[in-house]
């Protein structure tokens, strides 16, 4: 385990790894908007950050770009392969759901549910 350097107190390293101190939000959370070039006003929004925090997580986040990066690429990792096990473990399960028929009253829903599943289908 690193330990952060004493000039960011507002960035502590948990269990979950590199947090904003006072939040549950991780740098690992940041960085997914920041590789994809979201805006810092956006990003301190979309977590409910003061200034200080954003700043001082980004800041980080630059001085020591290597290492969160590191770091962030493992997590990115860990997390594709919980995918890939949850959905082989469930595959049974979400076909069986899919042939089920639509509630009476939920078709409307279920429409809408479909459509935003082909549009980020579309997406990706």
């Amino acid at each position: 385990m690193v330990s952060t350097p004493t000039q960011h107190p507002e960035i502590i390293r948990t269990e979950r790894g590199l947090t904003i101190a006072g939040t549950r939000i991780t740098l690992y959370d940041v960085m997914d908007y920041v590789t994809a070039q979201y805006p810092s006003k956006f990003i301190r929004g979309l977590f409910n950050l003061t200034n200080e925090q954003i700043n001082a997580a980004l800041t980080y986040i630059e001085e020591n770009r290597a290492e969160v990066e590191a770091e962030y690429k493992l997590v990115l990792k860990e997390a594709e392969e919980l995918q890939r096990y949850y959905e082989e473990k469930n595959r049974d399960l979400i076909s069986r759901l899919a042939t089920q028929p639509v509630k009476p009253g939920e078709e409307a829903v279920r429409a809408k549910l479909q459509a935003a599943k082909a549009k980020f289908e579309v997406r990706s």
